[in-house]
């Protein structure tokens, strides 16, 4: 018995790799007949009926955590990620948008994407799964990993979902040397994809802490090797007129429709709706007046030079941002909130002056915290950050709450005046026109030329008379048109 079952298996074997020799040849032979393409379809189907019983990963659901400031839901912008494609930790899987911020969304594994459970301009909800991926983790770990039952953001998570602007991407290798260093992630410059904190962004900003030289890497080298060249003026078409400005003014494409749109209104948008909304319950009082700034231009033209060769641009907001705070110092109840039953006014100790900002994504009101404390450069400082971060769309949560008082500089873009909108629960606002150059009588009653700005206010008359905005509205002018009486009263 022992000895046919001996030779029955021996016969299975055999014929077993007979079937599989022959499997193998039918596939070469087929590669010789058909084209390259049919040829991997064979292949990969071999290969298929040999590889079906492969362990494969557990689906990880990702979920979209809490980014705060009582948001629940988010629209996703864009799709980084597609399914089937592979991912790292850290790697970037889509961006989402809120009412007063973009975030993007960073994986937590590595592994291959395997749904998408929304599409780009969908809403996703908060607590919900966003993306699922398949690991390469045990069931254990996966098991253990998947527990996000409640919005609330984990330690963990808060690593992996950076708020554009605030929070920083990097790995722990790379934060654990910032915090061997005493450096804060939010003052580095991130050179790596999507702004990603690497090692030598640490090495080099502890470099120019230090003064220390630091070797070129051969990653800069080849970044600066790949850095398109400056377009010479020599390769301009020769039919431009000489007399054209270095930049032109960016302007709208014409847009010509043989139909009617209409989309529904979301992130920023939805947001703007809703405060403007809420501004129609104020009673707006308004107050006009004439800036000279003739004197404050000489002092900008000679401090201009001095504040470019410490790395810093100076504009004329960072001195109207002072006078401003000066001034509250002397009115504090413009510089409170209203709650939403008007019946209590908070006065706020921080001065969080914010600025009107015209970006890609729509009006922004982004703000400098702590005016009271900071000189005229440090402003100026904090206004070429936010202004950076503005254009490139990465303002984050904390850069757009917290305003207490703002100034909207219309006349960036032209207007001489405007009629501001108080931005619900502040009580007042200024709106800057553009600063011309008109002629005006000095002391003497001589024809001069003068830097003239136009100023319109608006003030919430339930808290506010129209005395109270008016000395406020003389006593910013005289910071502005005498600077030097400035440093009397800074601290």
């Amino acid at each position: 018995m022992a000895a046919v079952t001996r030779c029955s298996v021996s016969l299975v074997r055999r014929l077993l790799s007979h079937h599989y020799k022959r499997r193998c040849v039918r596939v070469f032979k087929a590669t010789r007949d058909q084209p390259p393409r049919a040829c991997l379809s064979n292949l990969y189907n071999e290969r298929l009926f040999h590889t079906t019983s492969a362990w494969s990963g557990p689906i990880m659901q990702f979920k979209l955590s809490d980014i705060g400031e009582g948001i629940m839901e988010v629209v996703v912008k864009e799709w980084y990620v597609k399914e089937g494609d592979k991912v790292s930790q850290f790697d970037s899987i889509c961006e989402v948008q809120s009412d007063k911020a973009s975030v993007t969304i960073t994986s937590r594994y590595d592994g291959v994407i395997r749904r998408l459970h929304y599409a780009a301009d969908d809403t996703a909800l908060v607590g919900k799964p966003l993306v699922d991926i398949e690991t390469d983790t045990g069931p254990e770990v996966a098991q253990e990993e998947d527990v996000v039952e409640t919005p609330a953001m984990s330690r963990e998570e808060h690593t992996h979902q950076e708020i554009k602007g605030h929070k920083t991407q990097a790995t722990p290798a790379v934060r654990r040397l910032a915090l061997e260093n005493n450096i804060k992630l939010s003052e580095v410059v991130g050179t790596g994809k999507d702004g990603r904190i690497l090692k030598e962004d640490i090495l080099n900003f502890l470099a120019k802490q230090t003064g220390a030289i630091l070797p070129p890497s051969p990653f800069h080298e080849t970044r600066e090797s790949q850095r398109p060249k400056e377009v010479q003026p020599a390769s301009l078409p020769a039919s431009l007129p000489a007399s054209l400005p270095a930049s032109l003014p960016a302007r709208p494409q014409p847009v010509l429709s043989s139909q009617d749109v209409t989309e529904p209104l979301k992130g920023f948008h939805r947001a703007m709706m809703k405060t403007m909304t809420a501004a129609l319950k104020i009673p707006h009082f308004g107050l006009c007046d004439e800036v000279d700034l003739s004197r404050l231009a000489a002092l900008r033209s000679d401090l201009r030079g001095i504040s470019e060769a410490r790395g810093v641009k100076l504009s004329y907001m960072p001195f109207f941002i002072k006078a401003a705070s000066l001034g509250l110092l002397h009115f504090p109840v413009l510089n409170a909130s209203l709650d939403e039953a008007s019946q209590n006014i908070t006065y706020k100790a921080a001065h969080n002056i914010g600025l009107a900002m015209d970006t890609s994504q729509g009006l922004l009101v982004p703000n400098v915290k702590n005016v009271q404390l900071l000189s005229v450069f440090e402003i100026a400082r904090e206004l070429n950050r936010l202004q950076v971060l503005g254009s490139s769309g990465q303002l984050g949560t904390s850069d757009l709450t917290g305003g207490t008082f703002t100034l909207s500089n219309i006349g960036s873009i032209g207007g001489t005046y405007a009629k501001p909108v108080i931005l619900p629960p502040e009580v007042a606002i200024g709106a800057l026109g553009k600063i011309q150059v008109l002629p005006r009588f000095d002391s003497n009653g001589e024809l001069v030329k003068a830097h003239i700005l136009n100023v319109s206010w608006s003030a919430d008359h339930r808290v506010i008379d129209g005395a109270t905005m008016c000395r406020f509205s003389n006593l910013w002018r005289q910071y502005l048109e005498n600077p030097a009486s400035m440093v009397l009263d800074l601290k």
